[in-house]
């Protein structure tokens, strides 16, 4: 019954075991996802898995790929029509820390990768072309605040891109460590709203600073 519901909605198969496939390296990373347990969650086989993706680090490699465009799929819904520079840039960074906040199988994703030294990002094709819209908004913005001299000259938009992202990426994905050794969670309530209040004054501080 199985094998016949996957030839009838192969895509509705492939797609089950990419969610699947992203709760399980989200649990347990690259080397403790198991993929019987992945074939078990999306409703499938272990032998359709291998059918449609080859290897767990092909999984591996798709889920990344699907995170990252997600996220890139996020960032390019966002509407600036109408907004200055530093009306653009706020609403760009809060929507990345609050997608951060919303979805932390990304970071959690990116940190194992971290460990394997991104040898599967190096394989992709998708991630390089997810990132290049999100960094062509940064530099649009930046040259619209610099030509009204709202911001100071000769911003790199990689590193901006980077210091954003960072400012958001610690408080969530560190969050158990410092709720333990500090006793608060920077992700949840008020003290969410004063991390992003605090991130946002540091980060206009650098940009109008001419």
């Amino acid at each position: 019954m199985t094998e016949q519901k996957t030839k009838r909605d192969p895509q509705g198969t492939q797609r089950r075991i990419l969610a699947a496939a992203t709760e399980e390296f989200t649990r347990a990373g690259l080397s403790g996802a198991r993929v019987d347990q992945i074939a078990k969650k999306a409703l499938t086989n272990e032998r359709m898995l291998y059918y449609y993706f080859g290897s767990k680090e092909q999984l591996f490699s798709a889920v990344l790929d699907l995170v990252f465009a997600n996220f890139s799929t996020a960032e390019q819904a966002i509407d600036f029509s109408g907004l200055g520079p530093v009306e653009a840039i706020t609403l760009l960074a809060h929507s990345i820390w609050k997608y951060y906040r919303d979805h932390p199988e990304i970071l959690r994703l990116v940190n194992n990768e971290n460990l394997h030294e991104a040898r599967y990002l190096k394989q992709s094709t998708l991630v390089p072309q997810a990132i290049s819209p999100f960094l062509e908004t940064i530099r649009t913005i930046l040259k619209q605040g610099e030509e009204a001299k709202l911001f100071r000259s000769g911003v790199d938009p990689v590193l901006l891109m980077v210091t954003i992202s960072g400012l958001g990426y610690y408080v969530v994905s560190n969050r158990h460590t410092i709720e333990v050794s500090l006793g608060s969670d920077f992700t949840q309530g008020a003290l969410s709203d004063a991390a992003v209040q605090m991130h946002t004054a540091m980060l206009l501080a650098y940009l109008t600073q001419r």
